[in-house]
């Protein structure tokens, strides 16, 4: 049985929210500093991508301008970088991709029950 989109979707607005709340105060050198924190972040990237993953084709079809592969590859560099992880990209995720992204998932309507 095919999972409701807006499963995945809540899924991922909540990360969203998360990784805002839990990032809003905080500057570049403290995120880098702060493990919980940031290792906190990067399993709710992981989160997002996994739910990504899980969306149907046909779904994310009709949503061309979000950028599902990128979203699902960055998923992936995560699980598997293990130490490689790079906390200064992280950190631009969270500021430069975050936000946009919010608000295109935001904009998907909850027609897809």
């Amino acid at each position: 049985m095919r999972k409701d989109p807006q499963v995945f979707l809540t899924h991922i607005l909540e990360s969203i929210g998360w990784i805002e709340k839990e990032t809003k105060d905080l500057s570049k050198d403290k995120f880098v500093q702060d493990v919980p924190t940031h290792d906190a972040v990067i399993r709710r990237l992981e989160i997002i991508g996994e739910a990504v993953k899980n969306l149907p084709t046909d779904f994310k079809i009709e949503y061309p301008d979000i950028a599902w592969k990128k979203i699902a590859g960055l998923r992936d560099k995560l699980i598997h970088g293990y130490f490689g992880i790079d906390l200064e990209l992280v950190w631009e995720i969270v500021n430069k991709d975050i936000p946009p992204l919010k608000e295109q998932i935001e904009k998907i309507p909850t027609k897809h029950s």
